[in-house]
């Protein structure tokens, strides 16, 4: 892998901020993807996200990849996808906050607590954004439209990933994308939920049927 440019501060945060957000949808594939970039050089990452490395461990890639083998599935079938998402309230924001702090140099701890905040907080609001749309989508009769949208997921995620990396300069516009994303999708979710519990209003007693 040969040397990268420096970063600017606003590029490593981007970068940072984006497989946070990109872990609040698929945590395992997260984790999975940049071990293997890291392994293989696919992905040519700059020296700074070195402390990546840890990802590309053969124990934490197959864990990784048993856990992205069963979200795979277990996310196309209604209902139990929602039960996967409450499982991994939790886990996704940790390990979204985790991620984004493997990316920030240790030397800059003020970087490392901002990268923290925003890695966590963005993977609590990209999950509860999927969250969100996933349990209105399970309200469907058929299953088509669960599995539709999961492949759509599926899909963007991965050229997300390869954008974040591989172009740094647009990592920041990624996490403001997916941000303004899960936001959207938690307002629709809001919005169906608060239709489908309305009550609908009564005919007066003298209105003809």
């Amino acid at each position: 892998m040969g040397t990268q440019p420096a970063l600017s501060i606003v590029e490593i945060l981007g970068i940072a901020t984006s497989i946070s957000l990109l872990a609040g949808w698929r945590l395992y594939f997260v984790v999975l993807v940049t071990g293997i970039a890291m392994r293989t050089g696919l992905v040519p990452l700059p020296e700074h996200l070195a402390s990546l490395q840890v990802l590309g461990n053969p124990w934490i890639m197959a864990v990784a990849a048993i856990g992205a083998f069963c979200e795979f599935f277990t996310d196309k079938i209604a209902w139990m996808d929602s039960a996967w998402d409450a499982v991994h309230t939790l886990l996704r924001p940790v390990g979204g906050a985790l991620l984004a702090m493997a990316v920030i140099d240790p030397a800059d701890p003020t970087t490392q607590v901002l990268a923290v905040l925003l890695g966590g907080g963005g993977a609590l609001l990209s999950h509860t954004g999927k969250a969100g749309v996933r349990a209105i989508v399970n309200t469907s009769p058929e299953p088509i439209s669960n599995v539709g949208v999961s492949l759509i997921e599926d899909g963007l995620i991965g050229v997300l990933m390869v954008l974040a990396f591989t172009f740094p300069v647009l990592a920041a516009l990624v996490a403001l994308f997916m941000a303004g994303l899960a936001i959207a999708l938690i307002f629709i979710a809001r919005r169906v939920v608060r239709r489908l519990m309305g009550t609908p209003r009564k005919r007066p007693p003298d209105q003809p049927i």
